[in-house]
């Protein structure tokens, strides 16, 4: 079992800056990738960005050039830097966490609200 516990999330104007982190702790071991979802009100949740054990990212069309994944291995712990956010990126953000047989771990979600 892998646990995953989500921090930084808050308010925001538009064109600001906020940074979330995930804490991944219990079996890490398994662990091959992480990344961050998100899901706002009537919608599916959605891709943000992932980062494999090996460092390779990936990320949706709607946030490359604004966001940023980044992990420290050493900590356990994923971040995701939110640059230039627009109302648009309003939503619960979740982090995830990827078992190497292809299992998803996720954590309990992060509130992001961007106003205008």
């Amino acid at each position: 079992q892998v646990q995953l516990v989500e921090s930084g999330g808050g308010l925001v104007q538009a064109g600001g800056s906020l940074r979330l982190s995930c804490a991944a702790s219990g079996s890490i071991g398994i662990i091959n990738s992480m990344g961050w979802y998100r899901q706002a009100p009537g919608k599916q949740r959605e891709l943000v960005a992932t980062i494999t054990n090996s460092g390779f990212t990936n990320y949706a069309d709607s946030v490359k050039g604004r966001f940023t994944i980044s992990r420290d291995n050493a900590m356990n712990t994923v971040y995701l830097q939110m640059n230039s956010l627009k109302p648009e990126d309003t939503a619960v953000y979740y982090c995830n966490a990827r078992s190497v047989l292809r299992y998803d771990y996720w954590g309990q979600g992060t509130q992001v609200t961007v106003s205008s």
